[in-house]
């Protein structure tokens, strides 16, 4: 449970008003845990954890790491915007050792680059002299699919990968 400790807003915020904003925050909390608000449909993201854990998901994520690392995938292009590229980035960073690109030795990871995030040719430009150099695989997180940026980027990605790997892979 989590305790906020209001006393300092007292000079100015009243205890009425304070009243107001609790209900008004527990009638959100309302809408969404009942999904009966506008834009509901787009709720599918509060049983993610849940449903994903019980169809398999982290298992079928196993397997393609597992058939990665069996095919020598050194660099991973994760393509996405926004919510989909900070909230990859967020995952990443708090997972990794913060400077285990810098730390001597094997790496047992391949390193992860983002695209998709902007429309700079430069920064594809130079993020494909990367993936020429390296044996690279690619993950495309996206709501709808139609977002220009990660599109583009997808496309130049996909393209350069058909063309080395074939297209089966």
């Amino acid at each position: 449970m989590i305790k906020v400790n209001l006393e300092g807003c007292n000079s100015f915020v009243s205890e009425a008003k304070y009243q107001e904003y609790v209900e008004k925050a527990l009638n959100a909390l309302d809408v969404l845990e009942n999904e009966s608000g506008a834009g509901n449909d787009f709720l599918g993201w509060k049983h993610l954890p849940s449903l994903n854990l019980a169809n398999g998901l982290v298992d079928e994520c196993e397997a393609i790491r597992d058939s990665w690392k069996a095919k020598g995938v050194d660099l991973v292009v994760v393509i996405g915007i926004g919510g989909s590229y900070l909230g990859a980035k967020c995952a990443i960073e708090a997972l990794k050792h913060p400077f285990s690109s810098l730390l001597a030795g094997k790496k047992d990871a391949p390193e992860i680059v983002f695209a998709g995030q902007n429309l700079s040719e430069e920064y594809i430009c130079e993020l494909m002299d990367l993936v020429q150099e390296r044996n690279a695989a690619c993950v495309v997180i996206s709501k709808s699919g139609t977002t220009t940026e990660p599109a583009v980027a997808f496309r130049i990605i996909k393209q350069y990968i058909e063309n080395k790997y074939g297209k089966a892979e």
